[in-house]
């Protein structure tokens, strides 16, 4: 009797604060573009992300390993939990005797030695090494985790002579059970339950903006905002400090870390419930912090509970700019350029115009194979010129027709990123009709943010005819590229994030610059590349607080010892220009793969960067 009155207490103790939570994500607002589809991409994930904790484990090892043995014994314990309950109202269901008993509970004995060597190594890490990113000492950890390493104890003892049927034992775990199921929801422990959940069901696609419905949506301005998506993933959060650890934002010194905009989102929830008035901007959220993202994606990749950072911040961004609360010179004069110029750079369409006669690109007329998108670097900006200048000359010696459009806008990723919509899609809806008319059937892009927005964004709007970088273009025709002589250069490659993990294209541009030199990583490369600072439209706002996130860049591929950087990305050749400068009295050269390929064929030895 007195086990049945304390297991309800408990479980009255864990429903007083799960019910509240439960019901706030229930209240909230219906995601509009949820579906449940693909069911077999969701198992695949929550068996890879949950089940296997492959990602913990991946990015983190040693820490990754140590939560992976706590949370498969936990999953072992489950049956030895309901056989020990049960043993607390005189049922046996499992007997140590029996042949599958025996198996099973030495089974779950090993799991116990594996959960209590890692909650230890946890332990320690978390209050003796004290990593910055995991934030101020948590007393409550350090409670949950001695409570975890009294169930593993007191269950390991009951294998000791008589210890299977000491008193003492049984109570001393079934109170620590007790205990620890209603702290549960009180703290960030919370992920137990909902994480699972929250990884299967998150939206399908990496930083998948959500599309606004109807006139009165603008986006995250109110609790009345907030979806059962975002909400489900702000009680999520575990607080581990993954996405700060590789945010660019927080790693120079910004007002942003990406773990508060799922903690402020939670706060706002938990004081304003999901039908609030008041803006989500302000107490609990900064306006500052939510335009201080480049949108680079760390974070969202990063997570290993299912938060998706993106399009909360975006979000966020949406409802400040929608309802003109944003206020920003920077971001007024890229609106205005876009609105009436076509581009983010604010020149006319004949400076277009001039370069296309300049260079000699042919029209599109239909009858090439490939439409090269120009975009906003490649058509304006003088570095981006010379990467446009190089990829046609490569097509050309590679025998692959093509042309460029009479006119093309800005694909809108700058005004999507910084949640002006308005601008967005008047430019989508501009530039897919204009391809329509073209006729076009594929597309090749300099950009990976073209490439995104092209892809992805614009089906909001229309479909678009496939596009590829120009990176997947080269890798394909690797075989009639020239080959590196003897001495080839020392290149280091720089991961753009709209192509890396927005794409996931990590091997195609290595290939291709790997046939002219010896390619190598900076220390953060491939999915955790180091962002160069521009995206998210910060390429043309004011970056006035910290350290430069191009500088910090800059400094690792200097730091390589490399003789060439290697871009794949107009905007990262921008930003790295003066950074590199920067940072070094003799810096390396900068060139983008599409140079690099040009420069190696205008050779019938050799290419002519330096060795």
């Amino acid at each position: 009797m007195l086990f049945l009155v304390l297991l309800i207490a408990s479980l009255y103790g864990f429903w007083l604060r799960f019910g509240k939570v439960w019901r706030t994500v229930v209240a909230s607002k219906k995601d509009p573009d949820f579906t449940i589809q693909p069911v077999a991409r969701r198992t695949r994930d929550f068996v890879w992300e949950v089940l296997l904790q492959g990602k913990v484990i991946q990015q983190r090892p040693l820490p990754g390993l140590a939560h992976a043995l706590v949370f498969w014994g936990f999953c072992a314990f489950a049956l030895v939990t309901i056989n020990h309950f049960a043993e607390g109202v005189g049922l046996h269901l499992l007997s140590r005797d029996g042949f599958f008993g025996s198996f099973y509970f030495r089974l779950a004995a090993l799991f116990g030695i594996g959960v209590a060597i890692g909650i230890s190594g946890l332990a320690f890490r978390r209050f003796v090494i004290r990593p910055k990113w995991l934030g101020p000492l948590s007393y409550e950890s350090g409670g949950i985790a001695l409570l975890i390493l009294i169930l593993m104890i007191t269950y390991l003892a009951t294998f000791l002579r008589g210890g299977e049927d000491s008193r003492a034992l049984w109570w001393s775990h079934t109170l620590a059970i007790l205990i620890f199921l209603p702290l549960i929801p009180h703290t960030k422990h919370l992920h137990l339950v909902l994480s699972p959940v929250t990884v299967f069901l998150k939206r399908d696609t990496f930083s998948k903006i959500p599309p606004l419905v109807g006139d009165d949506d603008f986006g995250l301005d109110t609790g009345k905002d907030i979806t059962q998506l975002v909400s489900l993933q702000a009680y999520s959060c575990v607080e581990c400090g993954r996405c700060t650890e590789h945010c660019p934002a927080a790693n120079t010194g910004k007002v942003l870390n990406p773990k508060e905009i799922a903690l402020g989102v939670r706060g706002y929830l938990n004081e304003y419930g999901p039908t609030g008035e008041e803006p989500l901007l302000g107490k609990h959220l900064s306006q500052e912090a939510a335009f201080q993202c480049t949108t680079c994606g760390a974070c969202e990749f990063q997570c290993p509970v299912g938060v998706q950072h993106l399009p909360i911040i975006i979000g966020l961004r949406r409802g400040a700019v929608n309802t003109g609360k944003w206020e920003d010179d920077y971001g007024t004069k890229l609106f205005l350029n876009l609105e009436r110029n076509g581009n983010s750079l604010g020149f006319a369409s004949s400076e277009r115009d001039k370069f296309i006669q300049k260079q000699e690109l042919p029209i599109f007329d239909g009858t090439q194979e490939y439409c090269l998108w120009l975009g906003c670097m490649g058509a304006y900006d003088p570095q981006g010129r010379e990467i446009i200048a190089s990829l046609a000359t490569v097509m050309r010696k590679l025998n692959a027709s093509f042309g460029v459009l009479r006119k093309e806008k800005c694909t809108g990723d700058p005004a999507r990123r910084l949640g002006n919509d308005l601008a967005f899609g008047q430019l989508a809806d501009s530039n897919l009709e204009t391809l329509k008319q073209s006729k076009v059937t594929k597309i090749i892009s300099i950009c990976p943010h073209c490439v995104r927005t092209i892809s992805v964004d614009w089906k909001e709007y229309g479909q678009a005819p496939p596009i590829e970088h120009h990176s997947e273009f080269l890798a394909r025709h690797l075989d009639q590229l020239p080959s590196k002589a003897a001495n080839g250069a020392k290149i280091v490659y720089h991961d753009p994030c709209y192509l890396g993990r927005y794409r996931n294209v990590y091997d195609a541009p290595r290939d291709v610059i790997g046939r002219f030199g010896d390619v190598i990583d900076p220390p953060r490369a491939r999915e955790r590349s180091f962002c160069c600072g521009a995206g998210g439209g910060l390429a043309f706002l004011g970056e006035e607080k910290g350290k430069r996130v191009s500088v910090e860049r800059a400094e690792e591929l200097v730091a390589t010892g490399a003789s060439v950087v290697g871009a794949a990305c107009p905007f990262c050749n921008t930003m790295f220009r003066d950074a590199l400068a920067g940072v070094s009295k003799t810096p390396p050269k900068l060139m983008d793969i599409a140079q690099i390929a040009a420069e190696a064929m205008a050779s019938s030895k050799s290419p002519s960067i330096p060795g």
